[in-house]
C-alpha cells in the first residue's frame, strides 16, 4: 500500500549478490496540526522484524482498515485524536481515539494485548513506543521519546522510530509543559501508510 512515494533501499551489503536476503519494513505517517495550522508530517519506520504484532497494531490504526471498535463503536484509527500529554525532554503521548485524554483507546486485537518483547531500547529521541497502564496492558496509546530514556527499557515495548520528520516532533515538543498538559491541542489530522523500506540487513537501533 502506498501513495506514490518510491520505496527506499538501505545499502549495507554487496549489491551484486544474487541471493541476498532482504527485510521489508512498513512506513506509516502522521500529519500533525494545531487547529487549521499544519505542523508537518512524521514518518515512522515500524520494526515488524522485531515486534510484528505491535507494529501491525500501529500500522492498522494508521490506515483505519480494521473498521470500528467493538466496545465503543468508534473508528479504530488515530485520525482526529490529540497528543494529550507532552513533557519536553521526556515524551509526547497520543493514540487515545476514544476520549483524547489518556483514559481510553483500543488495539486491533481487543481492548488490551500483552507485551510482545523488550528487545528494542529507548536509546535516543524519536523512538516510538507503547504507552501502558502496567504490564501487558497495551492498547492504541503510544509515545515519541524526546530524549534518551533508558529508565523506560523493559517497561514499554519499542516498535518503531521516526524515519523522517523529527523537526515536526520538535515542534510538537514545544507545545508541552512540565506537567504534561499541552499548551495547544495538537491533533493527528491525517494518517496512513506509505511504501515500505527494504533493508538488505535488519537496521541497527541507531541507524
Amino acid at each position: 500500500m502506498g501513495t506514490g512515494k518510491p520505496a527506499g533501499t538501505i545499502h549495507t551489503t554487496d549489491l551484486d549478490s544474487p541471493s541476498m536476503p532482504t527485510t521489508e519494513l512498513p512506513v506509516v505517517y502522521l500529519d500533525l496540526a494545531i487547529g487549521e495550522r499544519a505542523l508537518g508530517r512524521v514518518e515512522i519506520l515500524l520494526r515488524r522484524d522485531v515486534c510484528p504484532k505491535t507494529a501491525e497494531n500501529f500500522r492498522a490504526l494508521c490506515t483505519g482498515e480494521k473498521g470500528k471498535s467493538k466496545s465503543g463503536g468508534k473508528p479504530l484509527r488515530f485520525k482526529g485524536s490529540p497528543f494529550h500529554r507532552i513533557i519536553p525532554g521526556f515524551m509526547a503521548q497520543g493514540g487515545d481515539f476514544a476520549f483524547g485524554t489518556g483514559a481510553g483507546g483500543e488495539s486491533i486485537y481487543g481492548k488490551k494485548f500483552k507485551d510482545e518483547n523488550f528487545k528494542l531500547k529507548h536509546g535516543k529521541a524519536g523512538i516510538v513506543s507503547m504507552a501502558n497502564g502496567g504490564k501487558n496492558s497495551n492498547s492504541s496509546q503510544f509515545f515519541f521519546t524526546l530524549a534518551e530514556r533508558p529508565e523506560l527499557d523493559g517497561k514499554h515495548v519499542v516498535f518503531g522510530k521516526v524515519w523522517k520528520g523529527m523537526d515536526v516532533v520538535r515542534k510538537l515538543e514545544k507545545q508541552g509543559t512540565p506537567e504534561g498538559k499541552p499548551k495547544s491541542v495538537v491533533v493527528i489530522a491525517d494518517c496512513g501508510e506509505l511504501d515500505p523500506v527494504t533493508f538488505e540487513e535488519p537496521p541497527e537501533e541507531d541507524e
